[in-house]
């Protein structure tokens, strides 16, 4: 399957007829039930005594199967689908990636009873990842490190979007009924309206909306994909899956996830040699580094920025005074999700708690700036939506200001 990477630019999205090929829907559909009655089993296991007897089954508003956590060989085909190229493939060319891999696994589910509508939202935290304005120039000035799809299984309507507004920030607008009434259509929204085996792909910057979450049957497949080797550093690095769960399933299978694992520890590697340029204060071997991460020669600020959060989490996990926290403590005080909390957790191992220090200072100034620009115009940073305004780089200060900034 082909495509043109400018439409994802332009409009933040793609529609494509059936990514599933026909002839494996119904295949594809009796192997996910499978796993989602095994999840159903897990979630009834699991359930605090305060819940009812389905767990989370019956009280999430959209329970998600992340489908990797309950395939066997049996089900195989679950998986592979997520590497043919309708999926991995055409992630790949909008990426514009030598390489791509697989971050995200999961089914979105109908739940038992109606839910209603959910909010309004974008899949970017700009206070914990970098500047809306700024990573949205870097995609549309490079290509996007990073898309999402939803494929349905059946026909599905519940996806709503703003065309265009994966290139810029929230109108006033906008930013007014995010606040007031982020349940309800927004000017400018469009259903997506998809028949079984189509799918969306879309860039996470997009506006975006699960309108109704009622009992008709839903199953719909979410994937996430990063790219390995395309032209900017991907804002999602980590990688919601461990590679043990790929033992039961066919070697070529198996063989994917272990290249993804590997071409992710290749770029780890390259992210420590960047730091320690850095610690050294080797200007050369850092923009040697950093041109490696992002090849894209505009927007590579973006990246210096990205990797200033791993600088702060590392930082935070290598304290003394967070060392004896619980696992939970720790993921809070880092601010990460799980997913990506393992990955920071095990990059932290490469380095000393006196490097860690030495980090931090290195990158004081631009911390400093940043967290200047938030204070200045995000009033709650603990809110979604007042996180949106986080919109702009640091004014006046480059690469090049950076590299200065360590004397």
């Amino acid at each position: 399957m082909k495509v043109n990477p400018q439409q994802l630019l332009d409009h933040g999205f793609i529609i494509l007829l059936q990514v599933i090929p026909p002839d494996q829907l119904d295949a594809l559909r009796a192997s996910f039930e499978v796993l989602v009655d095994r999840q159903k089993s897990v979630w009834r296991r699991e359930r605090k005594p305060e819940d009812p007897p389905g767990g989370t089954w019956e009280t999430a508003a959209q329970p998600r199967v992340f489908f990797n956590e309950v395939v066997d060989e049996t089900t195989a085909d679950t998986v592979e689908f997520c590497l043919h190229e309708n999926t991995l493939g055409v992630s790949q060319q909008l990426m514009r990636s030598s390489n791509a891999a697989v971050t995200l696994m999961a089914l979105m589910c109908s739940p038992p009873r109606d839910h209603g509508p959910a909010s309004w939202h974008r899949d970017v935290n700009p206070v914990a990842q970098a500047p809306l304005r700024g990573m949205q120039m870097d995609m549309l000035a490079n290509a996007p490190g990073y898309v999402q799809w939803n494929i349905p299984l059946y026909d599905d309507s519940v996806f709503w979007v703003v065309p265009g507004s994966h290139s810029r920030p929230n109108t006033e607008e906008e930013h007014q009924h995010l606040l007031t009434n982020p349940q309800q259509p927004m000017p400018g929204g469009t259903p997506i309206e998809l028949k079984a085996g189509d799918g969306i792909v879309y860039t996470h910057f997009l506006l975006h909306w699960g309108s109704n979450y009622s009992t008709k049957l839903r199953r719909t497949v979410h994937l996430g994909y990063r790219a390995l080797g395309g032209p900017v550093f991907p804002v999602v690095n980590a990688h919601g899956w461990e590679l043990e769960f790929t033992n039961s399933l066919p070697r070529r299978i198996r063989d994917r996830f272990r290249e993804f694992a590997r071409l992710y520890q290749e770029q780890c590697d390259v992210v420590e040699s960047t730091l320690r340029a850095v610690l050294k204060g080797d200007r050369t071997a850092f923009m040697n580094g950093l041109e490696t991460l992002h090849p894209g020669n505009e927007g590579r600020m973006v990246c210096v920025v990205f990797l200033s959060k791993w600088v702060d989490k590392l930082h935070t996990l290598k304290s003394r005074e967070n060392a004896n926290l619980s696992l939970e403590e720790q993921i809070k005080a880092t601010g990460e999700h799980r997913i990506g909390f393992h990955a920071i957790k095990d990059f932290a191992q490469r380095f000393s708690e006196e490097e860690a220090n030495q980090l931090r200072e290195r990158f004081s100034i631009l911390f400093e700036k940043i967290e200047a620009e938030i204070e200045r115009c995000v009033v709650d940073r603990t809110s979604r939506v007042m996180r949106y305004r986080l919109t702009e780089m640091p004014a006046g200060f480059d690469v090049e200001d950076f590299i200065q900034s360590w004397k």
